[in-house]
């Protein structure tokens, strides 16, 4: 898999639309990828809170590869996929991904050959239902029928280390066009996000009649968001957080966090 490629080629070919990138096998000093000789620790299984970022500086222009031309989702606020996933270890961890970031295996990211860099998405293992929350910083995978590639920490979450890939299911939860669209003013918690009304509304009245937490959908670009709030009391956000993780949302981030901590 070719990543700091992408990068520097990127950035040194920054005034045209697309750049040709040849691969180059000298550049890791592994030939293969292998298995690292220990598992990752739960606090490194730990899913990260999805944030709205910029974009990176690199890493975000189409670009082609092995003769496949690829354009970067940059734009991109609801996305979904169904395919195969695999997983990169120890042949690339320390090297430079395709926005510049360093490759951590144990850390809980992943390559994905279009998604704005950064961005978050839920993968849901297909096979046995696990699922985890990664953050994309990388291009990948180059190989047929793959659709994610990701890293050994968020590979052994959702079980497919032994067997190397697994059907899975993508589902973006946070990205940089999200910055574009208007924020609310006030503290918001987001526990649950998907095109589904009906299911988003049956959350929210569980939430207001068991929990008897305020709480409202916002929508926007077919998505239907489920958030607590609103506050501006951050020590009650706080409260908020903390009650709705140790009960039936183990997920719920802030969703505008400059206002929330």
């Amino acid at each position: 898999m070719i990543r700091a490629l992408l990068l520097s080629s990127l950035v040194v070919l920054s005034s045209c639309s697309s750049v040709e990138v040849q691969p180059n096998a000298g550049r890791y000093s592994q030939t293969k990828d292998s298995t690292p000789t220990r598992l990752p620790t739960l606090l490194e299984m730990t899913d990260p809170a999805p944030k709205a970022e910029p974009l990176s500086p690199g890493g975000n222009r189409p670009y082609r590869l092995f003769g496949q031309s690829y354009t970067p989702l940059t734009d991109a606020t609801v996305h979904t996929e169904m395919g195969i996933a695999s997983w990169y270890g120890n042949k690339f961890h320390g090297h430079l991904t395709s926005n510049g970031e360093t490759y951590n295996m144990f850390a809980m990211t992943a390559a994905h050959k279009t998604l704005p860099l950064p961005s978050y998405v839920k993968v849901t293992n297909l096979d046995n239902g696990k699922a985890a929350i990664v953050r994309v910083n990388d291009r990948g995978p180059f190989h047929r029928d793959r659709i994610i590639d990701l890293s050994y920490s968020a590979a052994s979450k959702i079980g497919m280390l032994q067997q190397g890939t697994a059907r899975v299911q993508l589902e973006l939860l946070q990205s940089p066009a999200m910055l574009a669209q208007q924020q609310p003013a006030d503290c918001y918690i987001q526990v649950f996000a998907s095109a589904d009304d009906n299911k988003a509304r049956q959350l929210l009245q569980q939430l207001q009649q068991q929990q008897a937490l305020p709480a409202e959908i916002h929508s926007g670009s077919g998505i239907f968001r489920l958030r607590v709030g609103p506050t501006r009391d951050k020590r009650q956000a706080q409260q908020w957080l903390q009650q709705l993780r140790s009960g039936d949302f183990p997920a719920a981030f802030y969703a505008n966090s400059q206002l929330c901590s």
